[in-house]
């Protein structure tokens, strides 16, 4: 045994958060709010981890669920319910602009002003994290292949740094990324049909 403790504050984060993203593979607007309530979770087992990107990603998060959670219900033709979509070259264009600046600004920052265990990584996925949100907040299809990338970049980290609780999750949510790709993408076939 490595000493490693259940710690059972990122245990029922991790079980909030798959729920969630179960969730929001369904389309479901309780993926919102149940994914409020894992943020906030998420806030304070990455402070103690010294993962203050991510830590500070979750506050983010949590105004962007907020966001998401008004914009699924009303974002649509004549202020329905939010239909999903494909990401255009322009919007790629922008959002890989945004993540590479804001990484490298995010790393310098967490680098030189705080005792980050990993700022060039934690930083690249943090940023990279807010605009696959982004992407789920507008119901583009695409969302589901950042994340699936983002996942297993994500597990890595996480055992790496013992948080296995929440490199299971990880490597649930890559499950989860995956079922929601196939489930939005029915959903737009039967939209176009």
């Amino acid at each position: 045994m490595n000493g490693y403790e259940v710690n059972w504050l990122e245990l029922a984060a991790a079980a909030v958060g798959a729920w969630s993203v179960w969730l929001s593979t369904r389309e479901h607007l309780w993926a919102w709010p149940t994914a409020i309530v894992n943020v906030l979770l998420y806030v304070i087992v990455f402070r103690e981890a010294r993962l203050y990107a991510d830590m500070g990603l979750q506050a983010v998060y949590a105004v962007i669920s907020a966001y998401g959670w008004y914009h699924w219900k009303h974002g649509g033709a004549n202020d329905t319910m939010l239909a999903v979509s494909r990401a255009r070259g322009v919007t790629w264009a922008w959002l890989a602009g945004v993540a590479a600046a804001g990484s490298l600004g995010l790393a310098r920052l967490l680098a030189t002003t705080t005792d980050a265990a990993l700022p060039q990584l934690d930083a690249t996925l943090s940023v990279t994290s807010l605009a696959a949100q982004w992407m789920m907040t507008r119901k583009l299809l695409e969302n589901w292949l950042v994340w699936i990338v983002l996942d297993v970049v994500y597990v890595g980290m996480f055992t790496y740094k013992s948080l296995y609780v929440t490199a299971g999750l990880y490597a649930v949510f890559l499950v989860l990324a995956t079922m929601g790709w196939f489930s939005w993408r029915e959903s737009l076939r039967r939209q176009a049909a």
